[in-house]
């Protein structure tokens, strides 16, 4: 066997040393290289995964924003037809929004945020229905109110009319009640042939009555007619052949006579004969005095 050169074994361990020093070098780079990678793809998982995590909160979170609002529109109502019909569009697109949200994946950043703008703009929808009510009922409130004051008004003016009506009634009735005409000096006689006042039936020829018709500033001026009706002792209406009626009361009665006089509101003095009588027995005789409104007075008269 042939010995080694000293020499050459030793450039040739220093080789073999050298050698083994950059597979040892590259190693331990590529065991650096591996840990990087290993760290790197561990830092971009753990983000991935706590950024799907906050995705997926954020879906949560607006889909319960969504569903307090779907809520809030089922709590919403008013008296209006109108607005109750866009109340009901409304509801219908919140609830087409809550299912599309359930839907959509929580990495469809786009999306997402397309919903959270539909969410914003239901939202002030929300708010000018919620005005929209408000002013509704402030005004219908304050129309109640004006219609219950102006009931109220109508109320008082009616009562108020009524009572004036009552009131303007009672001076009417005063009026015309004051206007009719009243007599005093109410006195009824016998006169004889002679035209002497007489009580014994066989010398009667004829009665005079008297009386006064009273001063009153109230009743109509013009012509005014006095009846008279004079009944004997039998109570037989006496006539003067002339066949005089009037209407008293709703009533058409005849007259004994009748005199016409003009009354000027000032008191007068009239008489009224009683002729044509056939004969007079013994007795009392009535005699009641009338106009068309009123009667005016009556009084008796013993014949012997």
């Amino acid at each position: 066997m042939v010995k080694e050169d000293p020499l050459e074994k030793l450039e040739r361990k220093q080789a073999e040393k050298k050698s083994n020093g950059g597979l040892k070098a590259v190693m331990i780079a590529m065991i650096v290289v591996a840990l990087a990678l290993a760290a790197a793809l561990y830092y971009v998982m753990t983000t991935k995964n706590k950024l799907v995590d906050e995705l997926n909160q954020e879906k949560e979170d607006l889909t319960e924003q969504i569903q307090a609002l779907q809520s809030d529109y089922e709590n919403l109502s008013s008296e209006y037809d109108t607005i109750n019909a866009q109340l009901d569009s409304s509801r219908e697109e919140i609830a087409q929004l809550v299912d599309r949200v359930k839907k959509t994946e929580a990495t469809d950043r786009a999306k997402i945020r397309q919903y959270e703008k539909e969410l914003g703009t239901l939202r002030s929808i929300m708010r000018s229905y919620i005005n929209q009510i408000d002013s509704l009922n402030t005004l219908n409130h304050r129309l109640t109110e004006e219609a219950a004051t102006a009931r109220k008004e109508a109320e008082e003016t009616r009562q108020i009319n009524t009572q004036l009506t009552q009131r303007v009634e009672d001076l009417t009735s005063r009026v015309t009640a004051g206007s009719i005409l009243k007599a005093h000096n109410f006195v009824m006689y016998a006169y004889n042939n002679n035209d002497k006042i007489t009580d014994k039936a066989n010398r009667v020829v004829r009665f005079l009555v008297n009386l006064s018709l009273n001063e009153n500033e109230l009743a109509e001026r013009g012509p005014v007619r006095v009846y008279v009706r004079v009944t004997d002792p039998d109570g037989n209406l006496l006539s003067d052949g002339r066949g005089t009626t009037f209407t008293f009361g709703g009533e058409t009665l005849e007259a004994t006579a009748s005199r016409e006089v003009d009354y000027q509101g000032k008191e007068v003095d009239l008489g009224i004969y009683v002729n044509n009588v056939e004969s007079f027995k013994k007795g009392i005789y009535t005699v009641n005095a009338y106009t068309t409104q009123a009667q005016l007075g009556h009084g008796e008269l013993l014949l012997r």
